[in-house]
């Protein structure tokens, strides 16, 4: 069994993974489920024999020995392919050949070739994986985004500096205009939105060796028990759990 292991791109978390059990839970990103070969997988008790899609803000329970889960922007460039795969349908398996080998996979910088077959069978770009762009027009929200992403691969930037009046003086709009024009591009509203990239940065501060109270704290949250609360929601297991997941032999 390797070591788990955590990439996080723009619109993309890619996690390898052992011994997931999550709890029913829901959140923002769309979802991609591939096992490997000879692995139970369970999503809300049913065997999972192929690659599968869950849409935005389904509520799921996964059981999974080994494989991977990936977690993607509903409005970036695959998000929206993914969604052209649902046909309507809040999540849908697809006959794709399970993953077969992970041992190179320990600290890889460039997983495309790992995720190369899933992608083929899927007619997805994997491309998208590293240069995963949003489909969002506005200028002024693409902005916005892109000092977000700056957390990924940097210092985070610290979310008192993200309340929506002081957001939307820097684009030069009324908060009202700025909620209303966030989520009309989105599909979300600002607060949400921000919450679900506050884990994300807590994710970050995770991989990088961060205790659960330091990860609270970087990303915004009162204490560690606040954050592991809001994580149980989001991705239906603690945050300490999550740490142990990704440090698990």
């Amino acid at each position: 069994m390797i070591k788990p292991t955590v990439w996080l791109h723009p619109g993309v978390v890619s996690i390898y993974g052992s011994s997931i059990d999550a709890t029913s839970h829901s959140h923002h990103a769309m979802q991609v489920i591939w096992p490997k070969n000879n692995s139970l997988c369970k999503l809300n008790g049913l065997d999972i024999t192929g690659g599968t899609i869950i849409d935005s803000n389904v509520k799921h329970q996964l059981e999974m020995l080994e494989g991977w889960v990936l977690l993607i922007e509903p409005k970036s460039n695959l998000g929206q392919e993914l969604l052209t795969k649902l046909l309507g349908q809040p999540f849908k398996s697809f006959n794709t050949p399970l993953f077969e080998s992970a041992k190179q996979l320990v600290q890889a910088d460039n997983i495309t070739c790992f995720l190369t077959p899933l992608f083929d069978e899927l007619t997805l770009s994997k491309q998208f994986l590293i240069f995963n762009k949003t489909t969002v027009k506005d200028k002024r929200i693409q902005l916005l985004l892109t000092q977000l992403n700056q957390c990924l691969h940097g210092e985070c930037i610290k979310p008192t500096n993200w309340r929506a009046a002081e957001v939307a003086s820097k684009l030069a709009l009324s908060e009202s205009r700025f909620l209303h024009l966030f989520s009309k591009e989105l599909g979300i509203s600002w607060r949400p939105y921000l919450l679900w990239r506050r884990i994300i940065c807590a994710v970050q501060a995770m991989i990088n060796s961060s205790s659960a109270t330091d990860a609270a704290y970087v990303a915004g949250f009162s204490d560690s028990a606040h954050l592991s609360r809001t994580f149980r929601n989001n991705f239906g297991m603690t945050i300490r759990q999550a740490i142990a997941l990704f440090k698990k032999s």
